[in-house]
Parts: C-alpha cells; sequence; structure tokens
C-alpha cells in the first residue's frame, strides 16, 4: 500500500457499485488530480493516486492496474516515458493506459499511441467523458481475457486432442472452450477426414452388404 503524503488511496463511494476495475492515477498537478479522484470516487471506481511518474511506476510494480491514468507533462519520468517503460515488461494481465494531456494535434496523438497509449483525454475533461473512456476501457480488456483464456489451450494431447485444464483434468476441446468463452459448437466432417475416414468406412460398409 502507497503511503505518503502525495500518495492517496480511494475506495468506490459509499452506495455505488464497483466495475471491478481499480485504477492507478498518475498526475502531478493537485487540483487535477483531486478532480480525478472525486470523479472516479463518484462512478464507483477504487484508485491509488500517486503524484509523479516515479511513484506511479513503483506502485504498478507492486499491484496489478487494470487501468492507468496519466497526465502526460509530469516530472520523473513524464507520461509518455511511463507508458513506455509500463509496455517494456512483460505481463500476464493487461493494463490500459489513458493519458491526459492539455496539448492536441495530431502529432502529440501519434506520439502517445507510439509510446504505448490506448486513448487519452484532453484536459479539462468532463465526468461523463471519462465515463464513457473507462467504459471502452472495460471493453477492451474483457475482450483480451478472452483471449488470454484461449492462448491458453496449448496442453493439447497430440492423438485424442483432449485439452488438459488448470486442474490437470483432460477434457473433450468443445468442452473446454466453452466453460471458458461464449464460443458453440457445430460438428461437421472436414474434406480430408471424409477421403481418409469417412468415405473408406461406407466402402466397407457396402461391400459387407453385397456378401449377404
Amino acid at each position: 500500500m502507497l503511503t505518503g503524503r502525495s500518495c492517496s488511496i480511494g475506495q468506490p463511494a459509499e452506495g455505488k457499485r464497483s466495475n471491478d476495475m481499480k485504477i492507478l492515477i498518475a498526475d502531478d498537478d493537485v487540483i487535477s488530480r483531486t478532480v480525478l479522484e472525486a470523479a472516479l470516487r463518484k462512478l464507483g471506481h477504487e484508485f491509488v493516486a500517486t503524484s509523479d511518474g516515479r511513484q506511479a511506476w513503483e506502485a504498478w510494480q507492486k499491484d496489478y492496474f487494470p487501468v492507468l491514468i496519466s497526465d502526460v507533462l509530469m516530472p520523473e519520468p513524464d507520461g509518455l516515458t511511463l507508458c513506455r517503460m509500463i509496455r517494456s515488461r512483460h505481463r500476464d494481465h493487461y493494463t490500459y493506459i489513458l493519458l491526459l494531456t492539455v496539448l492536441g494535434g495530431r502529432t502529440n496523438y501519434l506520439e502517445a499511441i507510439g509510446a504505448g497509449a490506448d486513448d487519452f483525454i484532453t484536459k479539462p475533461f468532463d465526468r461523463e467523458h471519462l465515463a464513457a473512456r473507462l467504459l471502452v476501457a472495460e471493453r477492451i480488456l474483457g475482450l483480451r481475457q478472452h483471449v488470454d483464456r484461449l492462448e491458453g489451450l496449448l496442453p493439447i494431447c497430440s492423438y485424442c486432442k483432449k485439452i488438459r485444464d488448470d486442474d490437470r483434468q483432460w477434457r473433450q476441446i468443445e468442452s473446454y472452450i466453452a466453460q471458458r468463452s461464449e464460443a458453440r459448437f457445430s460438428h461437421s466432417v472436414c474434406p480430408e477426414c471424409h477421403e481418409k475416414i469417412i468415405k473408406p468406412q461406407l466402402e466397407e460398409l457396402e461391400s459387407s452388404r453385397r456378401y449377404l
């Protein structure tokens, strides 16, 4: 847990429903950070607030934050450098980076995307705009979770094609995927299997009938 005058930890406001997104804030401007904290609290998010890039980097290394909201112009390091530092580290879980900036224009936008940012909001922002951006972040993170689950389909038997799950139990691939996604299966036979398996079986059956 972060301590010190320059860091604060916020919980969802009483009566608000948390969206299960723990958000990391990095902003050296006290007023801007306070406004952002108030907005996140009203939206029902838990958050950890830091006053510069160094504190944010330390917090990110110690804990998982699905979303980082960072100012671009701040010390030790600035927001773009913080983005690059985070993207240089491989983690099992993705952090969605939302940059706050007073700078507009195509060049600044492309630089932010190139540094690893997912989206940005121009200061000053309103709460509805922030809520919409966070909703997009939530959807993107949900899609990445589906992809991560599907990428886990590695322990597959080369003969029967069953999948070994987290409990080290071997299951049919249909059952494994259905439990981890919204996929539904309809069974068919590919042309290769039809020629190698189904067709010989049909020919054998037809041949046996001739002798009856």
